[in-house]
């Protein structure tokens, strides 16, 4: 067995909040675990008893119920836990009302705000109180097209606080980007600003909104935040006014939280296929809540007073989990534009000035800060900082070389690994277990992982397919419009009977860690963003030159980049003008994160005997794969155009 790069010392473990907790376990239980993988066994086991034991020591606010677990006889598809419970997910992270920081704001501009918790609880209650005016009710849809700046979160809170259900992307979508997902859960609200910075530039918002109105049907205003300006007026665009005029006749008053059912619809998130619309997955109150409070306090050791910086934007789920450390009563640390901007030390400059303690990113980040020789430990007081989670992309085992080399040596360095579809983390971190170099630390406390082989039988000889065998509560609630769930079923539980699995290839070490080796699904996941195929394919398609394509995610310099590969109409050649017409279109259409990297022209594209293309087996013939169930190919000798390419190699 390898020697830890960072192990916690014994008095780093006592004074942790899972020490706490596992002394709760003991009292309640009379199970004393002495290490996190017995208590792992037990959470997974016994799950009702623990997740019942989460609920009480994080102190939920709420009524409980009677019942943990309505699993109709042990099917994961359909599980409900506390299915007699009522909470509202506003109103845990709003319980405080004093004079700590609840937000602090920088802009890229390096302009900085705050607010306490009593300012913010005041705030939301004015946003609330605005969009009753404005029928804002249960079941009611808001979203936003919004910054990681404080009045989306507080926006957010005060529709939830309604039972309404909240939903974000970030202001560098397109205008087809933001239909294709807003326009599939029509919101009554939308929240957005006039235009953001990134880079050094300020990039108009109202422009695409005024494109973006019409395409939303049963939209009946939107709310404009003054941030960076924009060359449109508000008053140019139909029934839309600012937050000012929108919150400015009401004042502070107690707030009247809705409690909802367990399972009532909190965020609607998108993740999206290889074919189709951009799936609208629904999260409830209680799953959020009760997973992140584990995920923030049990294995990532937030405490009270913490403060706590994710880098993100408001169109990753990574967004909603760095809010919700609200109710483990953190001060979170907000930042928006670009994290090169003046230079590399921006982030590191706004964290150590505020003495941050966790400082989460993702691997591309990492990578580029290795890339450029960033070396915080030398220029910035990092006395305070005492957790780094990594997530988006596999952290390789050099960045965890770099970490602990140029940021802090004694560190809880955590690569974590989820998704939108759970809202949180099925692989992360804990704070009272060794760190070792390119491994995630653990499976999630209540979250029983395993490693399938084809025949879905578990292993722990080889890498194979990461799935979960018993039910968790941030499994989603459902699908938007999908009444009789069969999308729902299908994303997940159709490759093994009563199985979630999750699409990614993973093994498990011998130190009880994982390594993720990719998806094992055609998504695509270029920095960390996962990015359905379906989307790009419908920008391409608006190119006159193009006929056919196909996309893939080719490993490279420890990341993922796009290709796209082309079929030409007749006559088109495939050119500098014509790479930047497309690269264009996908990027005005969908996002610069949909943008791939290389555009190759070929003359052929396997697909089944159904018609359907096939991107795996495109990928796995450039990644040096073997090839499955060929037989299925109506073209198999298609195949050979996408192999050893001179192109891939650089």
């Amino acid at each position: 067995m390898r020697s830890p790069l960072w192990s916690p010392s014994q008095q780093q473990i006592n004074s942790s909040v899972l020490h706490e907790f596992m002394a709760l376990v003991k009292t309640r239980t009379g199970h004393d675990f002495k290490d996190y993988d017995a208590l792992w066994q037990w959470s997974v086991r016994d799950k009702e008893i623990f997740w019942d034991l989460v609920w009480d020591f994080c102190g939920v606010i709420g009524d409980k119920g009677t019942r943990v677990l309505d699993d109709n006889g042990g099917q994961m598809f359909g599980a409900q836990f506390f299915p007699d419970a009522s909470l509202n997910y506003a109103e845990n992270l709003l319980q405080s009302r004093d004079d700590g920081c609840a937000m602090i704001f920088r802009d890229e501009q390096g302009v900085e705000s705050q607010i306490t918790r009593g300012q913010l609880y005041d705030d939301v209650s004015r946003w609330q109180q605005a969009m009753t005016a404005c029928g804002v009710g249960a079941g009611d849809r808001v979203a936003g097209y919004m910054p990681n700046m404080m009045e989306t979160i507080t926006a957010a809170l005060a529709a939830i606080s309604l039972g309404a259900v909240w939903s974000s992307a970030s202001p560098d979508f397109g205008v087809q980007g933001v239909v294709d997902r807003f326009g599939q859960i029509e919101p009554k609200l939308l929240i957005t600003v006039d235009g953001y910075y990134y880079n050094g530039k300020v990039i108009d918002v109202l422009g695409k909104v005024r494109d973006i109105q019409p395409q939303l049907k049963g939209l009946v205003s939107t709310i404009v935040v003054p941030f960076a300006g924009s060359d449109l007026e508000v008053s140019a665009l139909p029934n839309t006014q600012s937050a000012d005029d929108f919150i400015g006749e009401y004042t502070p008053s107690d707030i009247v939280f809705t409690r909802v059912a367990f399972n009532h619809p909190l965020f609607i998130m998108f993740s999206s296929g290889t074919t189709g619309a951009p799936k609208c997955i629904v999260h409830g109150h209680g799953g959020t809540l009760l997973q992140h409070l584990k995920e923030h306090q049990l294995q990532s050791n937030i405490k009270s007073g913490d403060k706590v910086f994710y880098f993100t934007t408001c169109g990753w789920m990574m967004w909603n989990w760095l809010v919700s450390a609200l109710s483990s009563n953190a001060t979170l640390l907000l930042f928006d534009g670009s994290p090169f901007y003046p230079d590399g030390n921006v982030l590191w400059d706004y964290t150590s000035a505020h003495e941050c303690m966790l400082f989460g990113t993702s691997a591309k980040y990492i990578e580029a800060m290795k890339t450029n020789d960033i070396v915080p430990k030398k220029t910035h007081d990092l006395s305070h900082l005492r957790a780094m989670t990594s997530t988006g992309s596999p952290l390789v085992p050099s960045s965890f070389d770099y970490v602990y080399d140029a940021v802090k040596s004694d560190l809880h360095l955590a690569s974590i690994s989820g998704g939108t579809d759970i809202v949180s983390c099925f692989l992360l971190g804990n704070p009272v277990s060794p760190v070792y170099r390119g491994e995630i630390q653990c499976a999630g406390l209540g979250m029983a992982l395993d490693v399938f082989d084809d025949d879905g039988t578990s292993t722990r000889e080889s890498s194979g397919e990461m799935v979960c065998t018993q039910p968790f509560p941030s499994m989603p609630v459902s699908f938007w419009n999908d009444v009789d769930g069969a999308r729902y079923r299908e994303a997940y539980f159709d490759r093994f009977d009563n199985i979630w699995c999750h699409g990614d290839w993973i093994e498990k070490t011998e130190n009880s860690g994982f390594i993720i080796h990719g998806r094992s699904d055609a998504t695509l996941n270029p920095g960390g963003v996962r990015i359905g195929t379906a989307e790009l394919y419908g920008q391409v398609e608006k190119i006159f030159a193009v006929q056919d394509c196909v996309a893939i995610g080719q490993n490279w310099e420890e990341d993922v980049r796009i290709i796209l590969f082309v079929i030409l109409n007749e006559g088109c050649t495939l050119d500098d003008d014509l790479i930047k017409e497309i690269k264009t279109q996908i990027r005005k259409g969908a996002s610069p994160r949909h943008v791939p990297a290389k555009i190759i022209a070929v003359s052929d594209i396997p697909r089944t005997k159904s018609g359907k293309i096939t991107e795996i087996a495109v990928r796995d013939v450039v990644m040096g794969r073997p090839i499955k169930n060929v037989e299925a190919l109506a073209n198999p000798e298609a195949l050979d155009l996408y192999r050893d390419l001179e192109e891939l190699r650089s």
